[in-house]
């Protein structure tokens, strides 16, 4: 089993109960998913910058990539609805609690100037968060790459409020941005 899934029904579970001031264990927020996307942009003209990206997805996430199409007609970037411009892994399961740690203990302290990630929800208690290159990872090697590219991180959480989310992050020592008190 995962570290980050033993730690969530012997340590996080109890503490979230009370901390919440719930009675029932259904109503605790959890994990459902994590979802890794990975956009290029230049993929309608080098066909082996995508190739590079799934790649690169699939070695991060242990698991198969899934290529991703336009779904609208954009005459500005030159882009037609169905061209392929990118690539996703959805993780479930032991797959995403160990991304999760590997995430949390592993990647984020290789981020350059890294002072924590914002608090930010999207209102329905799902977190998103942007990597500007894949580099952090340890799996992948940065004198291969052609190009630096980003990657979007996308954990949904089922819960009743971003706060409830938030509680559950912070229980698995997410590293948030520490509110500094302002001197006024």
């Amino acid at each position: 089993m995962a570290r980050l899934r033993d730690q969530y029904f012997n340590d996080v579970r109890p503490q979230l109960l009370e901390k919440l001031g719930l009675a029932n264990d259904n109503a605790l927020p959890r994990l459902e998913k994590i979802t890794v996307s990975c956009g290029v942009g230049d993929a309608k003209d080098n066909k082996k910058l995508l190739e590079n990206a799934v790649g690169i997805l699939e070695r991060v996430t242990g698991q198969k990539a899934v290529k991703t199409r336009a779904r609208k007609s954009i005459a500005q970037f030159r882009l037609r609805a169905g061209m392929l411009v990118g690539a996703r892994v959805t993780l479930r399961g032991e797959r995403m609690y160990e991304f999760l740690d590997r995430l949390i203990n592993v990647v984020t302290p290789r981020i350059r100037d890294f002072r924590g990630l914002k608090r930010k929800l999207d209102g329905h208690g799902n977190y998103n968060m942007g990597l500007a290159e894949q580099t952090v990872f340890p799996e992948v090697d940065g004198d291969l790459l052609e190009t630096v590219q980003g990657m979007n991180i996308a954990m949904t959480i089922r819960s009743q409020s971003d706060d409830h989310s938030i509680a559950l992050l912070e229980a698995y020592n997410f590293p948030f941005r520490r509110e500094e008190a302002t001197v006024g």
